[in-house]
């Protein structure tokens, strides 16, 4: 096997380096996708994959199996993928992947450039943006909430989506490791099982909110998515990046609209500031609105590696569970809080 010189690794990671610090501006006027190298995998060796997010990642290992791959998420829990910047272990870990994943419709907004640069080498792929395109392609409606044209990128809050989306990285799988296709469409099956059995469990549980109190308000617009889907009103303080600021008017406006729908309680974010949440807390108080912090949600990341809320199907479950109980504890006690139907899907 022929090895590449000390010197020339050097150099294409200063390359990198270089990418990861310019701005993003040049690359958010270009095309929404990435440049897809055509390169196909051979041997049994284990497939190098670096997912930008957690989610991600997690969305690889189910399709892949333990096995096929090797997985490195750029960005762990409690991390925004909407500040993330990158750091030198990014760059090795980019410059030594097979294949690299991210879920697009500019979630990683200042690495898009990175991905685009990169995508000239090897194969990368944005996973919003490849559905957009295949939607486009098949004459299907946008599956997209969009602002001003621009898409909603917290898509994986609608279970219907995230299906998609498996599927979609099944046949990229399929098309890049050929030899092992039959075991990944094997993998897609069981888990789309999964994910059906996980969409029932979110209807029965958000159907024993009253109607009048389904309604979830949070740090940022990430979960519209989860609205759509489910029958729920939501309401961000910010906008859908969590570089917008939430102005005192926004808050005023969510003050009125809780003390009015009588809500007992709002919700923080484990990668968003919790500053604005409270400020809107204190100012239905100060009317005499007995209001709460519900609990924290994840929204932009799971939770911890290696624990159930640190998985796509455990995130959604314990953001769930957290929304109804806040929702319905005056109401009457829940079976939830004694022998929990969020059980986990595989045992």
């Amino acid at each position: 096997m022929e090895t590449v010189p000390d010197s020339l690794r050097c150099q294409h990671r200063r390359s990198l380096l270089k990418t990861l610090a310019c701005s993003t501006y040049f690359a958010l006027q270009g095309c929404g996708k990435a440049s897809v190298s055509r390169k196909t995998h051979t041997g049994d060796r284990p497939i190098q994959v670096v997912a930008t997010t957690a989610l991600v990642a997690d969305l690889v290992r189910n399709i892949a199996g333990p096995n096929r791959v090797q997985v490195v998420s750029l960005m762990g829990e409690g991390v925004d993928p909407h500040m993330y910047k990158g750091s030198p272990r990014d760059v090795r870990d980019l410059a030594g992947a097979d294949l690299v994943v991210a879920g697009g419709l500019h979630l990683e907004g200042k690495l898009i450039g990175v991905l685009h640069r990169l995508g000239r080498q090897k194969p990368v792929h944005l996973l919003g943006d490849e559905l957009t395109a295949l939607a486009e392609s098949k004459n299907l409606p946008d599956p997209w909430i969009r602002d001003d044209g621009m898409p909603d990128p917290h898509c994986w809050f609608d279970v219907s989506l995230w299906q998609r989306e498996a599927e979609l990285f099944s046949q990229i799988l399929c098309d890049y490791d050929p030899n092992h296709a039959s075991e990944f469409q094997t993998n897609l099956k069981n888990y789309s099982a999964e994910l059906i059995k996980l969409e029932a469990e979110i209807r029965r549980n958000i159907d024993q909110i009253p109607a009048d109190r389904r309604l979830l308000v949070t740090s940022h617009d990430a979960f519209r998515y989860f609205g759509r889907a489910y029958g729920i009103q939501v309401e961000g303080i910010q906008g859908l990046s969590t570089e917008s600021e939430s102005g005192v008017r926004r808050t005023n406006q969510l003050v009125d609209l809780v003390i009015s729908r009588r809500i007992p309680a709002i919700f923080v974010e484990t990668s968003v500031s919790d500053d604005n949440v409270k400020a809107l807390v204190e100012g239905a108080q100060a009317r005499g609105h007995k209001i709460r912090i519900g609990g924290s949600l994840f929204s932009d990341a799971p939770g911890a590696f290696g624990k159930p809320e640190g998985t796509y199907a455990g995130m959604l479950r314990h953001n769930v569970r957290t929304f109804v109980q806040a929702m319905t504890q005056d109401l009457k006690p829940l079976t939830e809080n004694r022998s929990s139907p969020f059980k986990p899907l595989n045992g």
